[in-house]
């Protein structure tokens, strides 16, 4: 039985806690520089961060949590430039899946050293990673860091890390 056959339609299996670290290299959208925020989108959920002025290489370092109904659904990012007067422009997005992450939550890790890489995903065509991204047990849970690689747009990587939050009597995980 899978993850999305354990818990009802509909129904909570956890939370992902989504840190949003820092944007690296990000596209020029304003004169000289961009005002940079970043959505994340999952399902019907929309959660956004606060924005960083005139930084090409902002530092968020911000938690946004998301509740997970169905794992199967990709993470989608979506990162803009504030503008006061106009429309705020565009500056790319990735997208990522939380399977791997998920499938490495619902282990028994409890005992492991810590540092512990559990599973490796690397970059190719259907996903965003930039690189290699690793699922760690680190202090007691699982995480992952993730540098995604920014699509429709010249250049830019955000890097995330996750975590998970287990809801008891969920029914999830």
């Amino acid at each position: 039985m899978n993850l999305a056959e354990r818990a009802a339609p509909g129904q909570m299996v956890g939370l992902l806690k989504v840190r949003v670290l820092r944007g690296v290299n990000l596209a020029v959208r304003d004169l000289w520089s961009s005002d940079p925020y970043v959505i994340l989108k999952m399902g019907k959920q929309k959660l956004k961060t606060r924005v960083i002025k005139c930084n090409t290489n902002p530092v968020w370092n911000e938690e946004l949590t998301l509740y997970v109904e169905d794992p199967a659904l990709p993470v989608r990012l979506e990162v803009y430039d504030k503008d006061t007067f106009s429309l705020d422009d565009r500056m790319g997005n990735a997208e990522f899946d939380i399977h791997p992450f998920v499938e490495a939550v619902k282990m028994n890790l409890e005992g492991l050293p810590n540092g512990t890489i559990i599973r490796k995903v690397v970059p190719c065509r259907r996903n965003c990673l930039a690189e290699e991204s690793h699922v760690n047990w680190s202090d007691g849970e699982v995480v992952q860091d993730l540098v995604l690689r920014l699509r429709n747009v010249e250049c830019g990587e955000v890097e995330l890390q996750l975590h998970w939050i287990s809801i008891p009597g969920s029914g999830g995980l």
